[in-house]
């Protein structure tokens, strides 16, 4: 295995012995001292063979500091936005995403599926921005939710804790970008930054709870594709303070063999050259007239037609994530008149 010094030495010495070796041939050839036009094409060529030589050594170096960099950002996407388990708790699992830059691996959207005490917990957001402050904004929230999962017995005091663990994060941000103030916390984040956040809890009768703070709602496969439901979100985390009552959204059950398919914004605002929204429903309908719908295959379906669609890369991050409930029966519960129909109960 080579190593680093050896290749800092052996970068550093080949330009270091193609400039010499030009020097050499300008100071001590006699050809290169003769001004007619065969000696001059002869010393082109010298230089030519030098300044290509240089130029491939450059090239080499680049697109090893390339692979290296994009080694580093995969490493840390997988520890960040680690990838989900196949299965959990009897729920196929699948997770996609596409970002609006080229060999991009990172970016401002999240999601996260873990099995608690509670029932199986979904979160899945989108941070306003890209980039590296999008990057530690994404990586406060879901750090928060992975803990928050397990400890809090309701879904209102994980997202408060989200909430608080985002309120922290964009004031330790706006101090270290605003260092002037003398260490003092300013008193409001960084404006108009703000993260939308949905909630889910399935437990283990197939019942959902949903909370959502500004983020599109799921849409339910069943034999087609529908919103799970028409509630009114609650504005987006960091917007402006949480309500003091988070009442939770009874969304039905999720039934064996039906599927949750949840999305950034980015997905249903993708454009073609016409300007025309990318129809996701209608995909996902599609895709839904044959079940049992296969997680990973939906993922793949959909990123297709979206980038036929745009013709290009998507103008913003875009995420799926698909959960198909793959339990063989669901204990009997009181009858009840719509079985998807939302109700409130109170958090």
């Amino acid at each position: 295995m080579e190593r680093p010094g050896a290749r800092r030495l052996l970068s550093l010495g080949l330009p270091t012995v193609w400039g010499a070796v030009a020097i050499t041939y300008k100071l001590a050839c006699p050809l290169a001292q003769e001004e007619n036009m065969g000696a001059r094409i002869v010393s082109s060529a010298v230089f030519f063979a030098v300044g290509t030589g240089l130029i491939l050594h450059v090239r080499r170096a680049l697109l090893r500091e390339l692979r290296q960099m994009r080694e580093v950002a995969g490493a840390a996407q997988n520890v960040l936005l680690r990838p989900l388990p196949s299965r959990v708790e009897g729920l196929a699992l699948a997770a996609g995403r596409l970002s609006a830059s080229r060999g991009a691996s990172v970016g401002g959207d999240l999601y996260e599926v873990v099995a608690t005490d509670h029932g199986v917990r979904v979160v899945m957001g989108d941070v306003r921005g890209h980039g590296l402050a999008a990057i530690g904004t994404v990586a406060a929230v879901l750090g928060s939710f992975r803990e928050a999962a397990h400890d809090e017995p309701e879904l209102p005091l994980v997202l408060r804790r989200l909430e608080r663990a985002l309120g922290r994060h964009l004031r330790e941000r706006a101090r270290a970008e605003h260092p002037a103030g003398g260490g003092t916390p300013p008193e409001t984040p960084l404006a108009e930054e703000f993260v939308t956040v949905l909630l889910l809890e399935i437990d283990g009768d197939g019942g959902i709870s949903a909370l959502n703070c500004g983020h599109p709602w799921p849409h339910l496969l069943s034999g087609t594709a529908r919103p799970l439901t028409d509630g009114e979100p609650l504005p987006p985390l960091g917007s402006f303070p949480l309500p003091a009552d988070l009442p939770v959204l009874g969304c039905g059950r999720l039934l064996p063999g039906e599927a949750l398919v949840l999305h950034t914004d980015g997905m249903e605002d993708a454009r073609d050259v016409a300007g025309t929204f990318f129809p996701l429903r209608a995909v996902l309908a599609e895709a839904a007239r044959v079940p049992p719908v296969s997680p990973q295959g939906l993922i793949r379906a959909v990123c297709t037609r979206l980038l036929r669609h745009t013709g290009r890369l998507p103008a913003d991050d875009a995420a799926l994530l698909v959960l198909r409930n793959d339990r063989s029966r669901i204990p009997l519960q009181q009858p009840e008149p719509d079985r998807h129909a939302p109700t409130m109960s109170g958090g």
